[in-house]
């Protein structure tokens, strides 16, 4: 009788079997082994069969391997893993090691596409109908008799001013590119100028309205982009030495659509190196506010430039935290969208499944002016999707339901500030409730984004060019793209079924609440909600005093940070959670507690 392929697997390890001999069950005599290329017509193929391939593996590789992956195997467990990886697991790896290497080319999206939303909810539907947006009232505020004044006014009255053609956005453009030029030796927050460029578009702008074409609101705006967005013909570096010099044929969507809208691009500003922190290859970027500490990150540049009055607004991108945590260093707004509104084509990508494109700006409307621009799907990302904006700056707020944590707001991060935002929601008849998510790793979660961003940056991390990299520290992105080669990629799969179970608690929580109230880096609600793709809204709520500067990065004994005597005043913000593809609810809600705050018109001193 002839066995298979799969009889022989049974029997042990394939190593050790092709030594062995069949027996012939009627004669007792021992007969070749049919050659796999040869089996038995209709026997089907195994796994474990391939030609071995790769190094030799013992049993005890797989004794220190399980002290990476926290598990435990027998002596015979090992044995027998050991006995035929050679065949069963290493022609796994032939993408990379080869013979038959097979490149991913850059912008190659994996297969599989994270979906935040839920049964019975509509991809990108809010639950308010059709898209509307509604400004504030005008209020015919004075033109300004200085450029500063100028450059910190909002969006939306710069907008205004445009329109009437009290200031042309060619005099505007100078403004802020005056600014940058004059500034950026302080805060290193510029990585390209384009002042021809911002020239070019500030004069057709000009034209166009004066021939009564006008686009918008955006229309002879300036703003800066963070350099990983692609501009055609303009470095696009990612903040990294070994892409200092890529020069992109072609615009990201979000660049295509603020084009489109006539706003004026000013320069291209600084992230953390692959969008990690502040330090990029052109140093730290520093805060406006505390020029002795980073601006945060990795929108560290948009967040920067912002607060300094140095661009009228910024596009930054968050994946676990990057526009949150610079727009409360700098004290500017940060409107994180909804995973899937903004397309990223053109965009850098650290992981697909996570990130995210949105304004920063000094004033909450703002963000939200911005955000209907350049919201929408493009065909180059297969995770953007139709969605509706509807928002009214004169709404309402009274009634709305806040969620919020009554522990998190007695513990650090959160600040009395935090607290007396408790009060103020109060006072504008909106209702505080009480909330709690169940005590589950949510760290556990970052393996997502690990895995992701080292598959992203594979060619980087395997051609070792990472080490060129400014940051080189336990955790920056070299070494964390180095260790995430060794993660498990069952634990990968667990994390992302634990992924749609978080989303699960978030949708029984926002089925008792419209918003939430958070403290901004509590750490979990950063995780959980940059996972279940919720949009945030963070806003500068008030100041506190800090007496030691702050850092992204894990404390370093042997660099100290610098210590203040006596602690300066900066200021602290706020962060509101919204619904999926809710940011009008969100951004209202914003809207009357920016009002209430009284606190978003302070400038950092010296700018």
């Amino acid at each position: 009788m002839t066995q298979t392929r799969r009889d022989f697997l049974a029997a042990g390890a394939l190593g050790a079997l092709c030594a062995a001999l069949p027996i012939d069950a009627q004669s007792g005599a021992q007969t070749p082994a049919i050659p796999a290329n040869q089996q038995t017509p209709g026997a089907p193929t195994a796994f474990g069969t391939a030609p071995p391939v790769g190094p030799e593996v013992a049993a005890a590789t797989f004794a220190e391997a399980e002290k990476l992956v926290q598990i435990e195997m027998s002596l015979a467990d090992r044995a027998q893993a050991a006995g035929n990886w050679r065949e069963a697991m290493a022609p796994l790896y032939e993408r990379r090691t080869g013979p038959r290497k097979m490149m991913l080319e850059e912008g190659l999206a994996p297969a599989t596409v994270w979906n935040p939303m839920l049964p019975g909810l509509a991809p990108g539907k809010s639950g308010r109908g059709e898209s509307y947006y509604i400004r504030s009232a005008d209020p015919r505020a004075p033109f300004p008799a200085n450029d500063a004044d100028i450059a910190f006014s909002s969006v939306a009255q710069l907008s205004r001013w445009i329109q009437s053609r009290q200031i042309t956005s060619e005099r505007l453009t100078s403004i802020y590119l005056d600014r940058l030029q004059r500034f950026d030796p302080k805060l290193h927050c510029v990585i390209t100028f384009t002042r021809d460029h911002a020239l070019d578009q500030a004069r057709r702008a000009d034209a166009e309205i004066a021939a009564g074409r006008y686009r918008g609101p955006l229309h002879g705006i300036p703003w800066g982009a963070k350099d990983l967005l692609d501009t055609a013909g303009i470095p696009t570096t990612y903040g990294a030495e070994p892409y200092r010099n890529r020069v992109p044929k072609r615009d990201s969507a979000v660049a295509e659509r603020l084009n489109a809208a006539g706003a004026v691009l000013v320069a291209k500003l600084s992230l953390g190196a692959l969008a990690l922190n502040d330090i990029w290859f052109g140093g730290q970027t520093m805060n406006p506010w505390l020029l002795e500490e980073g601006a945060s990150g990795s929108s560290a540049g948009p967040g920067a430039a912002t607060a300094a009055g140095l661009v009228g607004f910024a596009i930054g991108s968050e994946t676990g935290g990057s526009i949150v945590s610079p727009s409360m260093r700098c004290g500017v707004t940060g409107l994180r969208p909804t995973y899937g509104r903004v397309a990223r084509t053109g965009a850098m990508t650290l992981c697909w499944s996570l990130d995210k494109l949105g304004p920063m700006a000094r004033h909450v409307e703002d963000t939200i002016l911005v955000l209907s621009a350049i919201s929408g799907p493009d065909a180059g990302d297969m995770a953007s999707v139709p969605s509706t904006l509807a928002f009214d700056a004169n709404a309402k707020v009274a009634g709305l339901r806040v969620g919020y944590f009554p522990a998190w707001m007695k513990e650090t991060p959160a600040t009395d500030v935090d607290r007396a935002a408790l009060d103020v929601v109060k006072k504008l008849g909106m209702e505080l409730v009480e909330v709690s998510l169940p005590d589950w790793p949510y760290d556990s979660l970052n393996v997502i984004l690990f895995a992701e961003g080292a598959a992203a940056f594979e060619e980087l991390t395997l051609a070792h060019k990472e080490a060129e990299l400014k940051a080189q520290v336990p955790d920056a992105w070299p070494n964390t793209f180095r260790q995430s080669r060794f993660l498990s990629a069952v634990d990968f799969v667990q994390a992302d079924r634990m992924r749609r179970k978080v989303a699960l608690e978030m949708a029984r929580l926002f089925s008792q609440v419209d918003l939430l109230l958070v403290p901004s880096l509590r750490d979990e609600i950063l995780v959980i909600t940059n996972n279940t793709g919720h949009p945030s809204l963070t806003l500068r709520a008030g100041f506190v005093e800090v007496s030691e500067a702050r850092s992204d990065w894990a404390p370093d004994p042997q660099h100290p940070l610098p210590k203040f005597s006596p602690p300066r005043r900066v200021p602290h913000g706020v962060t509101l959670i919204g619904r999926l593809f809710d940011e009008g609810t969100l951004c209202e809600a914003g809207l009357a507690l920016e009002r209430a705050f009284a606190v978003a018109s302070e400038r950092p001193p010296g700018f």
